[in-house]
């Protein structure tokens, strides 16, 4: 059984579609807990919620660190209780967008992997344990539609790879919890104006974010291991 009141945990939500993951998850009663690397930015987007009516927290989460990671979680269950519901949007695009594979230094190969991967694998780490002793979970990973391999394409390799290696760590985990009461799926939010996305992007932060939502509120006989756009499966 789900807990009473869900926790629900936003990595990297202080802006863009994790503030709107955040917000939207805030507009339906949940627990909202904002992971943030800077804590006065994490305090400024629970203070623009909190000006909606909204109400969500924040601590400082560095989720390259795993004495972070581990001592946030460790926060969030102390405070608030274990998180039933774990997004893992933090991430990083730090090459060019036409870069090739011979222009990327082996450093931004490991700062997006750090983030976009390791930061999931971090995380799932330290929450999964806590979802199993409730025997329920939702895991939303927020990947990328260059993540997928059926388009996969040249340019921005360390971004394309890290978000494939994501959607991997999904159905891998997707697998092992099984029975557990746990979802984990991947999403594709698209291409949205953030300050990621760029201002030529056409999709809304509030289209970017749905279905990420709808991926936290699913019912218990809900999909797993499966990557999602619009609230509709895509191929890997």
């Amino acid at each position: 059984m789900p807990p009473a009141r869900k926790v629900a945990v936003v990595t990297g939500g202080n802006r863009g579609i994790g503030r709107e993951i955040a917000r939207q998850l805030a507009k339906s009663q949940l627990t909202v807990v904002i992971g943030s690397r800077d804590p006065a930015k994490g305090e400024k987007a629970v203070a623009e919620l909190a000006a909606e009516g909204l109400q969500a927290a924040t601590l400082q989460l560095d989720v390259v660190d795993t004495k972070s990671v581990r001592r946030f979680v460790e926060q969030v269950d102390k405070q608030f209780g274990a998180p039933s519901i774990l997004v893992n949007n933090a991430g990083v695009f730090p090459e060019s967008q036409g870069a090739m594979v011979q222009d990327v230094p082996t450093s931004i190969w490991r700062e997006t992997l750090e983030t976009n991967l390791f930061g999931a694998v971090r995380m799932c780490r330290e929450v999964v344990p806590l979802m199993k002793r409730m025997k329920y979970g939702r895991i939303v990973n927020v990947s990328s539609g260059m993540g997928q391999m059926e388009k996969m394409g040249a340019g921005s390799p360390a971004y394309r790879v890290s978000k494939a290696a994501l959607n991997a760590l999904t159905r891998t985990l997707a697998a092992e919890v099984a029975g557990d009461g746990i979802l984990v799926n991947s999403m594709s939010p698209g291409w949205v104006r953030t300050d990621m996305g760029g201002p030529a992007a056409t999709r809304t932060v509030e289209e970017g974010a749905e279905t990420a939502v709808w991926l936290c509120m699913l019912p218990s006989n809900g999909p797993t291991g499966q990557f999602f756009r619009d609230r509709k499966p895509i191929p890997w």
